[in-house]
């Protein structure tokens, strides 16, 4: 390799290889270094690199310019990064927002098919790797696979993980005695938190690891409680439950319509929702890369206005809605930093392309958190005697003119 590094001012492109991907690059002032197949160096940004692109390839240097043909040219290998992978995700608003027509198309077929099958699918599909992958990066006190709640930054995951499980107690009002159904279980946070205190917990969930999971700490611990390897949808008590959890969840159920009356169906008057959740301004905005290497089926993201929309129609009070987008940032940047750590473990496991996929997820939404292109949040919702149905544009305008409820 030639020791001769040139540098590229900020917001120029001029003397640069045939290759948009680099020409970006040397648009935007981020300090780092380029290294070409040819052996050549570039210096890019303003100030010292905190991150060196390695093109492996002359194909490497035809990346499509687009978040998922960077995407897949890093996961195959055509393109390595060292240093600060992070800081390369402020090229991401400068990238086209091509959504390819064949992702688009799937998720209208999905979105359109029965749920409980394509949600099956999707769990089936991301939780092949078994438990030990996930255990590498969330926290190990209580597993959460969705945002903590950081009293400060300086916390851990698993204080934070902690106090997520506060705010849900006090906002459900929880008791020892009570019965909660918590929807989608994950790997027993609920279950080992609320068990321990008195609380009998249901679990739903359609993931076979996590339902054997759940059990075993039921079975370990002698905790009050059963787990149902059983879509929500389809799940129909012999009595209605005193409250509900749904973390992160939400995102494989779209149809906030049908969400919002089962959920009506399952708690007794006066019982309440905690939801927690990713959210955009859009609905059904994910990621082109998300959607192909991490989440397929219906997995979106949760658009709050419409589930706020749809509980208040189905019959259900909002008593609190809060923000919580800096936690998903602080606890996506840690997840990434010990999937990091890890990476030896996880590539000698699970493959290199596995690893990099990871990477390059976990750091994007940490990304994305911090400069609000995501969004998060919890909401407390509680179920009135009446159900409230759904009201139809027309149904409107007639109670409008007639003046009747």
């Amino acid at each position: 390799m030639t020791d001769d590094i040139r540098s590229v001012p900020p917001g120029t492109g001029g003397a640069m290889p045939t290759s948009g991907l680099v020409t970006l690059l040397a648009t935007v002032d981020i300090p780092g270094e380029i290294r070409l197949p040819d052996g050549s160096r570039l210096r890019v940004g303003t100030g010292e690199p905190v991150y060196t692109l390695t093109f492996r390839s002359d194909r490497a240097l035809r990346t499509p310019v687009t978040e998922l043909g960077i995407g897949r040219a890093y996961v195959s290998g055509d393109l390595d990064v060292t240093g600060d992978l992070g800081a390369l995700f402020g090229v991401r608003q400068a990238l086209p927002d091509k959504v390819p027509l064949r992702q688009r198309i799937r998720f209208l077929y999905d979105f359109a098919r029965t749920p409980r099958s394509v949600n099956a699918r999707a769990i089936r599909r991301h939780y092949s790797r078994g438990d030990d992958f996930y255990l590498t990066f969330i926290d190990r006190r209580f597993r959460f696979y969705s945002q903590g709640l950081f009293h400060s930054p300086e916390e851990t995951i698993e204080e934070a993980a902690e106090h997520k499980l506060e705010s849900m107690v006090d906002g459900l009002g929880l008791r020892p005695g009570m019965r909660l159904l918590d929807i989608g279980g994950g790997w027993g946070g609920v279950t080992q938190y609320c068990g321990a205190r008195g609380v009998h917990v249901t679990t739903l969930t359609i993931a076979e690891d996590s339902a054997r999971h759940v059990q075993r700490l039921i079975d370990e611990d002698d905790l009050p409680g059963e787990v149902f390897r059983e879509d929500f949808l389809d799940h129909r008590p012999a009595e209605p439950y005193d409250h509900a959890v749904i973390y992160g969840v939400i995102e494989h159920l779209p149809n906030y319509r049908r969400f919002a009356a089962q959920v009506w169906r399952v708690l007794k008057p006066g019982g309440r929702l905690y939801l927690d959740a990713s959210a955009t301004i859009q609905k059904f905005s994910v990621s082109a890369f998300v959607r192909d290497y991490i989440w397929q089926g219906t997995h979106t993201f949760m658009a709050l206005q419409d589930v706020i929309a749809e509980l208040l129609y189905h019959g259900f009070e909002i008593l609190d809605v809060t923000r919580e987008t800096r936690d998903y940032e602080l606890t996506m940047r840690e997840w990434a930093r010990r999937l990091d750590a890890a990476e030896q473990d996880i590539t000698a496991r699970w493959g290199e392309e596995t690893y990099r996929a990871f990477r390059l997820f976990l750091w994007g939404g940490a990304h994305a958190f911090r400069t609000n292109a995501l969004q998060a949040y919890h909401l407390v919702a509680e179920r009135s005697a009446a159900p409230g149905p759904r009201p139809s544009t027309a149904r409107r305008m007639v109670q409008f003119l007639t003046g009747l409820r």
